[in-house]
């Protein structure tokens, strides 16, 4: 049903370190793009924010022979979990993903200029056979309580509907 759409939230791409490892500075795209340079190796989830890593922000920072020979996309699990074993010295992934690794810290949010949003929206389908169901969760979704837990998250959600 499309009056029934609503969007609730968006996810952004951060970085993470293995935990005890200082954070570097990644606030300006110049100060990301150092980051990238000189570390020693990079992780990447295999999914969405990965695939626009590898795909156009290297390429874009104009620095994508020097990094993707030390970089590892991550295929299965989580990029944190590649950090907390030590098996990269940074990684980017969705931020509601890495927060919920133990054994790393999360730095930051990609830079505004080169940082790519996902929009999670939720809707009642065309046919649903409990679009009451439907409604009474995106409710929730939408609720105080609902925000401030997508928040805790990792998301930014989206209010004012």
């Amino acid at each position: 049903m499309a009056a029934s759409r609503v969007d609730l939230a968006r996810s952004r791409i951060g970085m993470a370190v293995r935990r005890g490892i200082p954070k570097p500075d990644i606030s300006t795209v110049d100060a990301l793009k150092r980051v990238l340079l000189q570390a020693e190796s990079i992780a990447y989830s295999a999914q969405v924010s990965g695939v626009y890593l590898a795909t156009e922000l290297f390429s874009r920072l104009g620095i994508v022979d020097q990094v993707m020979t030390k970089s590892t996309r991550v295929e299965v699990g989580r990029v944190g979990a590649v950090l907390a074993r030590g098996e990269a010295e940074i990684g980017f992934q969705q931020i509601s993903e890495l927060l919920e690794v133990p054994g790393i810290d999360y730095v930051g949010p990609l830079p505004a200029e080169v940082q790519r949003v996902t929009v999670f929206s939720a809707a009642i389908a065309v046919g649903a056979r409990h679009p009451d169901a439907a409604l009474a969760l995106i409710e929730f979704f939408a609720s105080p309580i609902g925000l401030e837990t997508m928040a805790k998250s990792g998301l930014d959600p989206i209010s004012g509907r």
